[in-house]
């Protein structure tokens, strides 16, 4: 049986509806950040995207893409010790 799975829908530059698993929200030097993995992708498939939450002028959740290699960086080490602290 499948787990309870979080999904958000995106769209991308076209338009195009896109889903996406929440694989985890964690917080890093005082900013929130969502890694994202496509809904459909195999379980092979590594793919995962990092965007960081913010807030639009409603108070509302967004997701915003990370142009900062240093940032991505440190969300993603982030990421991967909490993984490997999940699985022990």
């Amino acid at each position: 049986m499948e787990e309870d799975r979080e999904i958000v829908v995106l769209y991308d530059e076209e338009d195009n509806e896109c889903q996406f698993e929440v694989l985890a929200v964690l917080d890093v030097d005082e900013s929130r950040y969502a890694i994202l993995m496509p809904a459909e992708a195999d379980e092979d498939d590594e793919e995962a995207f990092v965007l960081r939450v913010e807030q639009d002028e409603n108070g509302e959740d967004i997701l915003v893409g990370i142009d900062n290699e240093e940032e991505l960086d440190t969300v993603v080490e982030a990421y991967e010790e909490l993984a490997k602290q999940e699985n022990h």
